[in-house]
């Protein structure tokens, strides 16, 4: 171990743009055996590791499986990463690591931190690869819960859930499982065979799941309470917002979900709408987090005309992942930083023809700590565009089955839990995800399931 002078930060080879754009399949090539192991190497096994106590939502025990893949001990690493991630393959795929764990790394000032996120990544891609298996009991137990929507957040209370031998019953509305990760993240960034053998293993553990079934139409929440011991909402937040300018509700102008989703609706198979077509059109996102990289890079390949960003902040502001913008500017879109969209400009043919914007700076921060944004007075112009998505965030869809069910909600429409346990004011109902925190991460997800599942470990096994 400690091999960080003799061994760099080797990040893994990516597809040539010339090549990726012609399709949604992942553009990394993650580590073989060997590189892995040397990557493991560099770690230095810190006495208070940072990427574990500070950087990770999950706590991974990031330094062990380190040390034991640098052994060439894959099997060792497969367990561990296992042991506190419920999907370790695709959290090592879509994490913004630069601003989690490697940013935390003790390494990351001066010799570049461990690449943790590929190393995950390839840990369980190799062990699944070479036969490797995860250790499930079956269900042992008469005690079942019904978990409420098939995302991170249901995925991983599910996880774990199993793993303590109780029953569990899924129910997804959507006609594949996998929520934000099947129909919200692109095939670039994750491989949905990849999210498949998951629900595979899944299964294979015991869990009953149900597709196109919708709770509050197809089964009341007062039936899930009546055939179950408990319940988990993972529904989500799925309601994308506006930027509350003129014009903003005609046909051309998507919210980012809608328009991620039909695009993977089509590549499934499944019935899309031409409407969201951009083909030999200008698409300009607003926004820049990592839904809004997803947007203009499927626009890309979407076979859009041109493709631009606008972020009324700066380059150093933006909230997502460094490498999806990084791999944004390689595959051709054109960022306007410090640029506030105001209208949306609409001909006498009620045709899109652009967004009118005015130029920003930034000033002290606020309260927050983040510089307050403030418009430059005369810097007005328009941004050429036959079509314009929305990549501002997402707010809380309306649950009336959760709130009729005496499920306290926020002002906001958000599930109020507490913040240990994941719990409800329904003693039998718990949530997690981002239909109880706002839009958030997958890593914060995949933790409120983990926690609701430890709390319903201890409630109904004691």
């Amino acid at each position: 171990m400690q091999g960080f002078i003799e061994t760099h930060r080797l990040d893994p080879d990516k597809e040539d743009v010339s090549s990726r754009l012609r399709h949604f399949e992942e553009i990394y090539r993650f580590y073989t055996s060997r590189m892995v192991a040397r990557q493991g190497e560099r770690c230095v096994q810190c006495g208070d590791p940072f990427c574990t106590t500070i950087g990770c939502p999950l706590n991974n025990a990031i330094p062990q499986w380190l040390e034991a893949i640098a052994e060439k001990d894959l099997e060792k690493a497969f367990l561990l990463s296992n042991e506190t991630s419920p999907f370790p393959e695709i959290l090592g795929r879509v994490c913004p690591h630069n601003r989690l764990c490697e940013g935390a790394c003790t390494l990351d000032d001066g010799y570049g931190a461990i690449t943790i996120g590929p190393i995950e990544a390839s840990i369980s891609d190799l062990a699944f690869k070479s036969g490797l298996s995860l250790p499930f009991p079956g269900v042992t137990s008469d005690k079942k819960v019904a978990v409420v929507g098939s995302g991170p957040a249901g995925m991983s209370c599910a996880h774990f859930l199993l793993r303590a031998g109780i029953g569990v019953e899924m129910f997804e509305r959507a006609e594949n499982p996998g929520g934000l990760l099947n129909y919200g993240i692109p095939g670039f960034k994750l491989d949905k065979e990849t999210v498949k053998r998951r629900f595979n293993i899944l299964k294979e553990a015991g869990m009953q799941l149900q597709l196109g079934v919708e709770i509050g139409q197809d089964v009341t929440m007062k039936q899930l309470l009546a055939d179950h011991d408990a319940v988990f909402l993972g529904v989500g937040a799925t309601n994308g917002k506006r930027a509350k300018i003129p014009g903003e509700n005609h046909q051309q102008v998507f919210l980012a979900m809608e328009f991620l989703t039909n695009v993977q609706r089509r590549l499934y198979g499944e019935a899309w709408m031409e409407r969201f077509s951009v083909l030999g059109k200008r698409v300009v996102v607003i926004g820049g987090g990592d839904t809004a990289m997803d947007c203009v890079r499927t626009a890309v390949r979407e076979g859009a005309e041109s493709v631009v960003c606008l972020y009324r902040r700066d380059e150093a502001n933006m909230p997502g992942s460094r490498k999806e913008y990084l791999n944004a500017v390689e595959e051709g879109v054109i960022f306007q930083f410090l640029a506030s969209p105001q209208k949306i400009d609409i001909d006498g043919n009620d045709t899109l023809v652009g967004v009118d914007a005015i130029r920003t700076e930034l000033g002290k921060p606020d309260a927050d700590g983040r510089q307050r944004v403030s418009d430059i007075s005369g810097s007005d112009h328009c941004v050429p565009a036959d079509v314009v998505i929305m990549a501002l965030g997402f707010d809380m869809e309306g649950l009336p089955f959760v709130e009729d069910a005496g499920v306290e909600l926020g002002k906001w429409g958000e599930v109020q839990v507490e913040p240990q346990s994941c719990r409800t004011s329904h003693p039998k109902v718990y949530a997690g995800g981002d239909c109880q925190r706002g839009a958030d991460l997958v890593v914060t997800a995949a933790a409120d399931g983990k926690s609701a599942a430890l709390a319903i470990m201890q409630e109904l096994l004691g």
